[in-house]
């Protein structure tokens, strides 16, 4: 069954590379740090949530807004096959209702700031920033040319995009989801700015990124999405 179908649009990454033991509090029961090419990631993702339905149902001034989320790629067994998730640190958006509906349904740690968006398409080139408030403003700023580029086998970016389940830890019971999209394009980078404190946003064990220069910076262009209900892990 599907909880909801939306639009996630231009998502800007920022991946830093992490010391695998920092994460091991975070593991929900019955997965592992998933890794690419030997290097544990961390991500601040930020993008639009566009056209947003639960159950199959807009609801008024909730179906266009923002979200930034910091998360980490895990995989779990089943089988003989590997599902390949990730785990939210903190997800952040701009209306209670939202954060009360995700907390409530889905467990996650999201929490309502204000927050603001910039969008802009001019002379070939495509500005993204997002942007998030708890006593100061905090940014994501990304320059990119403004041509979609196609996934490529093995690259980082499928690594990063191609992890298709949520996992989410709580004490010691895993719930499971999964959200369905198609491979997403991407777009070539040529500058980015980042104002973010990482130990006030998400707590001492990652304060080490306010001092970190990102291992990668992607912008996604992404796709209609659908997330299915959740289901607990025996």
């Amino acid at each position: 069954m599907n909880f909801l179908k939306a639009e996630w649009r231009k998502l800007a990454i920022i991946n830093y590379e992490i010391n695998p033991e920092t994460l091991i509090k975070y593991l929900p029961k019955g997965t592992e740090l998933d890794f690419y090419q030997g290097k544990c990631y961390v991500s601040l993702v930020g993008f639009m949530f566009l056209n947003t339905k639960l159950l199959g149902l807009p609801i008024l001034f909730h179906r266009n807004f923002e979200e930034v989320n910091l998360r980490f790629y895990v995989k779990k067994k089943e089988g003989n096959e590997w599902k390949r998730g990730v785990v939210f640190i903190k997800e952040i958006v701009p209306k209670p209702a939202l954060s009360f509906v995700a907390n409530s349904v889905y467990k996650e740690n999201y929490k309502t700031m204000p927050m603001k968006n910039f969008i802009n398409e001019k002379d070939g080139e495509l500005l993204i920033k997002y942007s998030w408030k708890d006593k100061s403003w905090h940014s994501i700023e990304i320059t990119a040319e403004n041509e979609r580029l196609k996934m490529e086998t093995n690259a980082e970016f499928e690594f990063i995009t191609e992890h298709y389940f949520g996992f989410t830890k709580k004490g010691n019971k895993t719930s499971e989801y999964e959200v369905c999209h198609p491979k997403w394009d991407y777009y070539f980078i040529k500058d980015y700015q980042l104002e973010i404190d990482f130990e006030k946003i998400y707590g001492k064990d990652f304060g080490f990124l306010n001092h970190q220069k990102p291992i990668s910076i992607m912008l996604a262009e992404g796709s209609e999405i659908e997330v299915k209900t959740k289901k607990y892990l025996a």
